[in-house]
């Protein structure tokens, strides 16, 4: 009984999620920044379990700030969440068609910099592992990064709801990214490593097996594959993030690369320098736009288990 009524529940969710799709779709542009101020502002009323943690994490994080301006930041971080998932709907044929990268060259010129610091540090490094913490539109990323020719493997958490995985999972391929599931995700990373390609990964949430490091000055949970990949296979791990501008249009950051030292004393203690590093760079992006920056997820976290990372 459970079974079938958790299948009617995916059938109503897929069902809501294709009227979405297709109202997304028809929309303007500023029908869709509408749609999002509305649909955000529903989730931050109606699941007060995730509006808490938004508002508590951000509390933490900004220690200087009221409690009314971090309602208003996790307000505008749960917009900024829908409208990620509406911009991708809007956008996704145009990455299909031959006029993608002139259209993309059009909307982005003013970052056009920085698509290059990727390539040739792509190009230059035979691969590098490329992160991005959830903030802006960090869906769009893949995409572009295909339309410079970085052809990526993506790391993924797949969604509980099997027809939206399915769904979700036809839209972010679309540009001929390859999108892998978490669960055993290492050897196709490792692999694809190996033969000279780069990889793509959102590290920023917490995890059980992962690294103890500095997070807005309090002690979080990272994990630690980006960097054991790092030391493995001498590859450079690039932190970058694509946030919006008032204009309605975007920008966005890709930081220097960071590198395993040629020679160190523990591998151990060098994947904890390496993981400090990563959290530190996506930190800056964050406080430049907290706003924008996905504050639902408990990234404080605690285990009871012991760290098994700890030195």
């Amino acid at each position: 009984m459970a079974k079938k009524k958790s299948k009617l529940r995916w059938l109503i969710e897929y069902l809501a999620v294709v009227v979405l799709f297709t109202l997304a779709g028809l929309l303007p542009n500023w029908g869709i920044r509408i749609l999002s101020r509305v649909l955000g502002d529903m989730l931050f009323t109606l699941v007060p379990k995730r509006r808490n943690i938004a508002i508590n994490n951000i509390s933490s994080a900004f220690p200087e700030k009221t409690q009314e301006d971090a309602a208003a930041i996790a307000k505008e971080s749960c917009r900024s969440f829908i409208m990620s998932f509406l911009e991708m709907i809007k956008t996704h044929s145009s990455f299909k068609t031959a006029e993608a990268f002139r259209k993309t060259h059009r909307s982005t010129s003013h970052v056009e910099g920085l698509f290059k610091k990727a390539k040739d540090l792509h190009d230059s490094h035979g691969g590098c592992i490329f992160l991005t913490p959830h903030i802006g539109n960090w869906e769009l990323l893949p995409h572009v990064s295909a339309l410079v020719g970085i052809n990526l493997v993506v790391v993924a958490r797949p969604l509980d709801n099997p027809y939206l995985e399915k769904l979700l999972y036809s839209r972010r391929t679309e540009t001929g990214q390859m999108f892998i599931a978490k669960t055993n995700a290492m050897f196709k990373l490792q692999e694809t490593l190996r033969r000279g390609k780069s990889i793509g990964m959102l590290p920023d949430q917490s995890t059980s097996k992962g690294i103890s490091v500095d997070y807005f000055g309090r002690k979080a949970t990272a994990t630690p594959i980006p960097a054991m990949l790092s030391v493995m296979y001498k590859k450079p791990i690039v932190v970058c993030a694509c946030v919006r501008q008032k204009d309605g249009e975007f920008t966005g950051f890709v930081c220097d690369p960071i590198l395993p030292l040629s020679s160190f004393g523990s591998e151990k203690g060098e994947i904890h320098r390496i993981t400090g590093e990563i959290t530190k760079a996506m930190e800056l992006i964050i406080r430049e736009y907290p706003e924008q920056y996905l504050w639902i997820h408990n990234r404080w976290k605690t285990y009871k288990k012991e760290n098994v990372w700890a030195v």
